[in-house]
């Protein structure tokens, strides 16, 4: 069985993307992420209402990083130092080897490839360093860019589940590592 330890928080560097660890600071941030709609349209989440709403979520995704449930990086483009979106590696099962991977972006970031890009370098990490055997996401079926960015690095469709949710899967052996 995978033995985790989150601690220290794993930095991850791209060309353009600094993924790095959050921080109460990015409570503006998060707050825009989490009220937005066109954000939350397929994620079946209650919108933020408030800064102080954004700030206990940051606080549970701290709390879950230190208890090894789920890392959850914060995706910075170099230069900028403020938070443009979210990647995260959660729903560990241990017995299967398995974990989701989600995200999320500001819609100002939309289409620039910051999540391709970001994703890659998650993916070796969860696989190379992690050693999970596979990496799955579930995503809405009429959330078609998620779904050509899970496309695009080899996940394939492996169930249609309840509430018109896609369950994509990647196996380790699959991964391009290019």
């Amino acid at each position: 069985m995978i033995e985790l330890n989150f601690t220290p928080f794993p930095k991850l560097v791209t060309e353009r993307l600094l993924l790095r660890s959050l921080q109460t600071t990015d409570a503006n941030e998060i707050f825009a992420l989490r009220s937005d709609d066109n954000v939350n349209k397929y994620l079946g989440r209650p919108k933020a209402k408030t800064i102080e709403d954004a700030g206990q979520f940051i606080e549970k995704i701290l709390n879950s990083i230190a208890n090894d449930q789920c890392l959850w990086w914060a995706i910075e483009i170099k230069p900028e130092t403020v938070l443009a979106g979210a990647i995260l590696l959660w729903n560990i099962d241990k017995e299967k080897n398995e974990i989701e991977i989600g995200y999320e972006l500001l819609p100002q970031y939309h289409g620039k490839g910051i999540i391709q890009e970001a994703m890659q370098v998650v993916l070796r990490f969860g696989f190379e360093s992690l050693k999970f055997n596979s990496i799955v996401a579930i995503v809405h079926k009429e959330n078609i860019p998620s779904i050509k960015i899970l496309e695009r690095n080899s996940f394939v469709l492996k169930a249609e589940t309840e509430n018109n949710l896609l369950e994509y899967i990647l196996f380790a052996k699959d991964f391009n590592r290019d």
